[in-house]
Order: C-alpha cells, then sequence, then structure tokens
C-alpha cells in the first residue's frame, strides 16, 4: 500500500489546510529545489513573508534571493526565528534542525503537498500530471494563457525558456500548475480541470504496485470539478479518462480530439480535429511526435479554460521549450550537444526519435540511470529503448537520495540493451572521469551526442566542450 500523501513532514494531527487569505510568515526548508522554489516565489509575490534554505547555493536560491526572499546556504536551527508556518520538502529528512526546532517551536509544519494544494486554493486551478511530459505540457498551457492576455499564475517543474522561470503570480483568474503524483501531492488539489498526459510503471516505491498508482491517477481525474482532459494514445489513460468523461487527445481513433497529419523535421507541425471538424493546424519551432501529443493536451485544456484556438497557434508557434527538455547545448569541434531530462524507458525512446529527425549523421547517446529503485523495477524495460541510436554510453545510477541496493547499477540497463540488440554499440562505464574520457574519444565531426537522465549528467556537455579539442 502507498504511504498517506502529505503525512510525511505535516504537523502531527493538523487536518486544516493552510489559509493564506492573510498574510503569513513562511520558511521554506529545501527551497533550491524546482517545486520548493516555485513555492517560495509565488507565496512571496503573494505577499507573504517568506525566508527559504538549502543545503547548498544554487541558481534557484540567488533567484529568489534577487526577488527579495532572505535565503540561507546551509541548515540551522536559527534559520527558523520569526517563521509561523515551515514548508519542507519531501527530501528533508526528519532530523533536519530547522525541521526539528519548528517540531520544538510548535510551529506548523506543512508538505509540500499541502502548501501547493493552499496556493492553489486562492485561484481556479489547471492541474496537470502525467508520468512523463507534464512539465512541457504545463509549460505551453502556460504559454496559451498569457497569449490569449488571460494573465495567469504558474508553477512548474522547469523553467520555460520563453519566460526564464518556472513560477508567476499574476493577477487572472486561472492557476497552470504542474502536479506531482510523484508523492501523492496531486491528490491534495481540488482543480478545475485535471490533466493527465499518460499513466506508466513508476514511483512504485511510493504506491507499492502499478493498480495503486493507477488509482491515484483515476482519483485525480475524478477531482477535475470542471472535467478532464487527457492524453489518448496512452492506453492507461485513455481508459481513466473515458471512464471519466474526459475529453481524449490523441492519434488514436477512440480520441474525441484527434491529432492528425504530424510533420516533423527541424520543428514539429499537425492538425487537430473534433468529430469531423478541423480546427486547424498548431506549428511548433521544436520537435518529436511526443512534443505533438503534449502540445495538443495543452491547446484541449487551454480551450476548456475559454482560450481560442488562434491563441493556441499563436503561441505554441513561438514555444522554445524547457529547460532540460531536448535543450541545445552548443557546438565544438563539429560536434552538437543536446541534453534532455528523459529517464523513463518511453521517455528515452521518444527523445532518441526526435534527436534521429535532426541528426543526419551519427547519433551518440549517453545515458544517466536514475534512482536504484526505479532501475530495479523497470531495468529490462530500457531494452527497446535505444534502438534509434547508433552508439550508446550508459553510466551508472544517479542516486537522487536514494541507498544503493545489491546488484543495482547502471549495467542492469547496458545489459539488457545488449542482450535484446547484440549488434548495437552500448558501453557501460560507472566512473565520471573515465565517462568524459570514453565520450571524448567516441565523438566526431557531424555527431550529435545526446545527453540524457535526471541526475548531473546535465553538465557533461559543457564538461566536453571546455576540453576540446578531443
Amino acid at each position: 500500500m502507498p504511504r498517506e500523501p502529505g503525512r510525511v513532514h505535516g504537523t502531527p494531527g493538523r487536518s486544516e489546510p493552510l489559509d493564506l487569505s492573510r498574510p503569513r510568515r513562511v520558511h521554506v526548508v529545501g527551497a533550491g529545489g524546482a517545486g520548493m522554489s516555485a513555492i517560495a516565489s509565488v507565496l512571496a509575490a503573494m505577499g507573504h513573508v517568506v525566508t527559504g534554505s538549502d543545503l547548498k547555493n544554487s541558481t534557484a536560491l540567488e533567484r529568489l534571493a534577487a526577488s527579495g526572499v532572505k535565503v540561507f546556504v546551509g541548515h540551522d536551527a536559527d534559520h527558523v526565528a520569526g517563521a509561523e508556518v515551515v514548508a519542507v520538502s519531501t527530501a528533508i529528512p526528519e532530523a533536519n534542525p530547522e525541521l526539528q526546532e519548528a517540531r520544538r517551536r510548535g510551529l506548523t509544519v506543512v508538505s509540500r503537498a499541502d502548501a501547493l494544494a493552499a496556493i492553489a486554493a486562492c485561484r481556479r486551478c489547471i492541474a496537470v500530471s502525467g508520468t512523463h511530459g507534464k512539465t512541457t505540457t504545463t509549460s505551453m498551457l502556460a504559454l496559451i494563457l498569457i497569449e490569449a492576455g488571460l494573465h495567469p499564475s504558474f508553477l512548474i517543474g522547469g523553467d520555460v525558456n520563453e519566460i526564464g522561470t518556472n513560477a508567476v503570480w499574476d493577477s487572472g483568474d486561472w492557476l497552470v500548475l504542474e502536479a506531482d503524483e510523484s508523492d501523492g501531492t496531486f491528490l491534495h488539489l481540488v482543480p478545475d480541470i485535471a490533466v493527465v498526459t499518460n499513466v506508466e510503471a513508476d514511483h512504485l516505491d511510493y504506491y507499492g504496485d502499478l493498480d495503486h498508482l493507477v488509482d491515484a491517477f483515476d482519483r485525480f481525474l475524478a477531482s477535475g470539478a470542471s472535467g478532464a482532459v487527457v492524453g489518448a494514445d496512452d492506453a492507461v489513460a485513455a481508459r481513466l479518462g473515458a471512464g471519466r468523461g474526459a475529453d481524449l487527445v490523441g492519434s488514436t481513433p477512440n480520441a474525441t480530439h484527434r491529432i492528425e497529419d504530424i510533420e516533423t523535421g527541424d520543428g514539429v507541425s499537425f492538425a487537430l480535429r473534433v468529430g469531423g471538424a478541423l480546427l486547424g493546424r498548431i506549428a511548433l519551432p521544436v520537435t518529436g511526435a511526443n512534443i505533438a501529443r503534449n502540445a495538443a493536451v495543452a491547446v484541449v485544456a487551454a480551450q476548456r479554460a475559454g482560450v481560442p484556438f488562434e491563441a493556441a497557434q499563436r503561441a505554441l508557434a513561438r514555444f522554445a521549450g524547457v529547460a532540460r527538455r531536448f535543450e541545445s547545448r552548443g557546438e565544438a569541434q563539429g560536434v552538437r550537444f543536446v541534453d534532455d531530462y528523459a529517464h523513463l524507458p518511453t521517455e528515452v525512446e521518444a527523445v532518441i526519435a526526435a534527436a534521429r529527425d535532426t541528426a543526419p549523421g551519427r547519433l551518440v547517446v549517453v545515458f544517466q540511470p536514475h534512482r536504484y529503485s526505479r532501475i530495479a523495477a523497470l531495468g529490462e524495460q530500457f531494452a527497446e529503448a535505444f534502438t534509434g541510436a547508433d552508439v550508446v554510453v550508459i553510466t551508472d545510477v544517479f542516486a537522487a537520495g536514494e541507498t544503493p541496493l545489491p546488484g543495482v547499477t547502471g549495467r542492469v540497463v547496458a545489459d539488457a540493451v545488449h542482450s535484446a540488440h547484440p549488434t548495437l554499440d552500448v558501453t557501460y562505464i560507472a566512473g565520471r572521469a573515465e565517462l568524459q574520457a570514453h565520450v571524448a574519444g567516441l565523438l566526431a565531426p557531424g555527431d550529435l551526442c545526446l545527453t540524457l537522465g535526471a541526475g548531473d549528467l546535465t553538465s557533461l556537455p559543457d564538461e566536453l566542450q571546455a576540453t576540446t579539442p578531443w
């Protein structure tokens, strides 16, 4: 059975929601993380007095400081002085001195989920969830509502390249929110419109098994007070959406909103049809069939919020992507570098397919597996994810705070790929220094080097370019 959502750090016995209708003094522990930095930024913009801390300095902390939030590098009990509410990331252990001091003082302690739900309660909310694609879909949706002149607020897990930030609190009625399923956060929300991009096996360390994960997504869809939108090309999401009367968006015959005539290249374009009526064609400057699916879901969700189709066309025509989503990282010695957050089998397969559309030469893929629990559960499923690559290099697992599991390394992924495709050039290299030297030795003019993973592999393109010529 999954753990009870939101009870990891909350004040014991507290059942009433956090009231943000009056000014509060809030300290955010773990404010450097993408989700918590967005919460801290929005709380400050709402007029609350906000402080924040994290173990080390980061761009996110610097951005908060620039916006007027008092930030601390390192954790100390004194940092909660003056606060009445302490919001805590799920990554923060119970032994954290600031959390312990908040308990000692009897302060209200809220989880990330509770803080997010309290913010969402202040606006009409479109909440976007899904195993993957939710950051991109949420970003597209926010841009569409901005283009329509609705002045939306938004909280997103990654920076929108068009805007340069992941959180804005504006004057309009709508809040666009990336709703995280990993720890049950999305079940704390009561959105007007619930959006699910897809449902695949992930976060089973939290949910216990796939059935509990699917049930959570079903409950999330049911929470949409004014309806729901789902990606119909995912079988599980489509089944759940059909059961909840949702708009089904995809290229499958059962879709209520059909994606047709996808064209890929330097960008992607597609037609969107409802029943027998053609709404029009959407064109984006970023590529990939997965981008088309995310864009179509965003368009349909925006229409549920009353946005004209033409506003969606204009917004998506200039969508520049999201940080770490097929992000160009430069060129050196005739080699192009692209980085992407993909870390699940279907994500990896989709991004490699998009890269293949833009890579006339060799496609060299470097993949960093993410979390021991995830690789233990899904490692074998990567067997077919790399078939579009010419050369594949697998690194060791990025722990993301987890304790190593016996026998679970990046070799699990490498062996699965090699067993399924023995002629594919696949190498496992655990050490970072050895990895950099190996990849540098592989690359040649005309190659596209694609780094994939949710960990620290994102720095490899910069490291390789800094050491040219290789």
